[in-house]
C-alpha cells in the first residue's frame, strides 16, 4: 500500500512530506511553496489519507487609520469630557474650539455621551452630569482599544457592544477575516514523515521528452477515481439566451424589431397614447421623471395629438382640456416599450401597410420590489397595423408567442388601459405559487391614438407583456431579483435552453 502510495506522488507532495514533521506555521518556508499552492498540496495529501486538515476562520480586530490616532491622542469623546467642569455650562460653538475637534468628531462625541448619560443639553450649553469618577474611568471603548489586536471570538461580553459601536465609525477599527489552519498526521503520515523520497517518476510529456525518447519511462501513477473540480465553460447569461429565444419567434413570425431609447419625452411615453396629462392613468405607472426635456415631433402630428387631447378626433369628444406642449417634452425613463410602438406608427405611410413590428427592451416603473416586481425589467412589445385586423388576431398572435414559450395554460381577462379598446389581460398560470400571474396588457389601439398617429383610424393590434416573469417560469426561478444578483454558481449551474423548445 505505501510503495502504491508513493508512486501517486507529484513533486509538491514529496517536498511536503520531507517536513510534515513541522507545525503548519513553518512550512511555507521550509518547502518553499507559496500559501496557495501549500494549501492544495495538503488537501491532495488529505485525500491519500497521510493527515487531517484543520482549517478556523476567525475574525481578527486591529486599528484603523483613526484608530490608531485615538490610541494616541484619546477617542474625541474623551477630549470633550476632558474640558467640561462640574456646574459650569459650555456653549456648544464654544466647546468644539475648546476640544479641538472637527464638526464630525464633535457631533458623534456629543451623542456618545449623550447616551452614556454624562451630559446633557440646555438653552445652547452642554451641562457635565457625570461625577468625577465616572470621569475618570475608561470606557468600553478606550478599553477595547488599548488592547488591540484581538481575535472578535475572544471578546468578553461586556466588549462587545464595544466593538460594534467603534466599528461603525470612521476607520477606528477593521474587522479582517484570517484563517488558522492546522493538521493531525495519521499513522501513515506519522510513517512517512520527515522522509526523502526520492523518485524518478515522469510528471508530464514535453515536446522535449518526445524527441529524446529512450526506451521505457514510468509515469506517476493517477488514481481516476478522485473527484475533480467541475468544468464551467463560457456561455450566454440565460437572460440574454432568452431574449434570443424570443426575438426568434417573432421574427418567424414576420415581425421586425423596433429599437429605441429608454429615455423618451412624455409626449411618445404617454401624449400619443391619447392618455391625459392631468389624468391619474399616468400614475399607475409610478413614473421616474428625469431634470430634462427632449424635443417634439414635427408640426402636423403634434397638432393632430394637442387636436386629439382637446376637443377629440374621429368622432371623439376628447378630454376637453388645455394641452400643454412644454409638459409633452419632460423627459422620462420609459414605463413601457409602447412609446416605441408610438414612434413607429408614427413614421408609416398607408403604402406601407400591414406591417408588423415587435421590440424587447428595458422599461423602468417606480414598484415597491418584491419576488415578482422590479423598478426596471424586461417587456416585450408588438404592433399589427392592417385594415383587415381584428380582435381575434390579437388573441392568436398572442396565443402563438406563449405557447412557443413553453406555456401551457393561458387565459385572458377583460381589462382597461388609457389607449386600447377593447383591451385584454394575460395571464399565466405559476405552478409554484400556483396563482395565475398577470405578464401584460393588449387590445387595439383607440382610433384617437391611430388617427392622430397615422393620419387615419385603421386598426392596430397592441400589446405590452412582461419579460422578465416569462424568463421566471423558463428557468424556475421563484424571485425575480435573482435574476439580477450575477450569482456565478446560478449562472454556471443553470442549464441551457431553459426555455421550452
Amino acid at each position: 500500500m505505501k510503495n502504491a502510495l508513493i508512486a501517486t506522488l507529484s513533486t509538491h507532495e514529496r517536498t511536503l512530506i520531507s517536513h510534515l514533521n513541522k507545525p503548519y506555521t513553518e512550512l511555507t518556508e521550509a518547502t518553499g511553496l507559496e500559501e496557495a499552492t501549500l494549501v492544495k498540496t495538503l488537501l491532495s495529501l488529505e485525500t491519500k489519507g497521510l493527515l487531517i486538515l484543520k482549517t478556523t476562520k476567525k475574525t481578527l480586530i486591529d486599528t484603523g487609520v483613526n484608530g490608531i490616532r485615538y490610541a494616541r491622542t484619546g477617542l474625541p469623546e474623551r477630549k470633550l469630557l476632558s474640558i467640561l467642569k462640574p456646574h459650569h455650562p459650555l456653549p456648544l460653538l464654544e466647546a468644539q474650539k475648546v476640544a479641538g475637534l472637527s464638526e464630525n468628531e464633535y457631533n458623534v462625541s456629543l451623542g456618545i455621551l449623550k447616551s452614556k448619560g454624562m451630559i446633557s443639553l440646555d438653552q445652547g450649553a452642554i451641562v457635565l452630569t457625570a461625577s468625577p469618577a465616572e470621569c475618570m474611568k475608561k470606557t468600553l471603548e478606550e478599553q477595547l482599544i488599548e488592547k488591540l489586536p484581538l481575535v472578535k471570538e475572544t471578546l468578553t461580553p461586556e466588549l462587545v457592544p464595544a466593538c460594534i459601536a467603534l466599528h461603525k465609525r470612521k476607520d477606528i477599527i477593521e474587522l479582517k477575516e484570517h484563517t488558522e489552519r492546522s493538521y493531525t498526521l495519521t499513522p501513515l503520515g506519522k510513517e512517512l514523515a520527515g522522509t526523502t523520497i526520492e523518485s524518478n517518476v515522469l510528471e508530464e510529456v514535453t515536446p522535449e521528452l518526445i524527441r529524446n525518447w529512450q526506451g521505457a519511462k514510468q509515469f506517476r501513477a493517477y488514481d481516476l477515481s478522485l473527484p475533480v473540480a467541475p468544468l464551467t465553460g463560457g456561455k450566454r447569461h440565460f437572460v440574454n439566451e432568452a431574449i434570443e429565444k424570443a426575438v426568434r419567434i417573432w421574427t418567424d413570425m414576420g415581425f421586425t424589431e423596433m429599437t429605441g431609447t429608454m429615455i423618451d419625452n412624455e409626449f411618445w411615453v404617454f401624449d400619443a397614447l391619447y392618455t391625459p396629462q392631468d389624468h391619474p392613468g399616468r400614475e399607475m405607472q409610478d413614473t421616474f421623471f428625469l431634470p430634462l426635456t427632449r424635443p417634439l415631433p414635427e408640426t402636423k402630428l403634434i397638432k393632430r395629438v394637442q387636436q386629439a387631447h382637446e376637443q377629440g378626433i374621429v368622432g371623439s369628444t376628447g378630454w376637453q382640456y388645455t394641452w400643454s406642449p412644454k409638459k409633452a417634452q419632460q423627459a422620462v425613463l420609459r414605463t413601457h416599450t409602447t412609446s416605441l410602438s408610438a414612434r413607429t406608427v408614427a413614421t408609416l405611410k398607408t403604402d406601407n401597410l400591414p406591417a408588423k413590428y415587435f421590440a424587447i427592451g428595458k422599461v423602468f416603473r417606480n414598484e415597491t420590489v418584491d419576488w415578482s416586481h422590479g423598478f426596471e425589467f424586461y417587456q416585450t412589445e408588438g404592433i399589427v397595423i392592417d385594415e383587415k385586423a381584428t380582435f381575434c388576431h390579437l388573441l392568436g398572435y398572442l396565443t402563438e408567442f406563449y405557447t412557443k414559450m413553453g406555456f401551457e395554460k393561458i387565459k385572458f381577462v377583460p381589462s382597461f388601459f388609457p389607449y386600447t379598446e377593447p383591451s385584454v389581460e394575460i395571464q399565466v398560470w405559476h405552478p409554484s405559487k400556483k396563482i395565475w400571474l398577470e405578464l401584460g396588457g393588449a387590445g387595439i389601439f383607440r382610433p384617437e391614438v391611430s388617427a392622430a398617429l397615422i393620419g387615419k383610424p385603421i386598426p392596430i393590434l397592441a400589446w405590452g407583456q412582461g419579460f422578465d416573469r416569462i424568463i421566471m417560469d423558463a428557468y424556475k426561478i421563484t424571485d425575480l431579483r435573482d435574476m439580477y444578483r450575477n450569482n456565478l454558481k446560478q449562472i454556471r449551474t443553470i442549464p441551457r435552453g431553459g426555455l421550452h423548445g
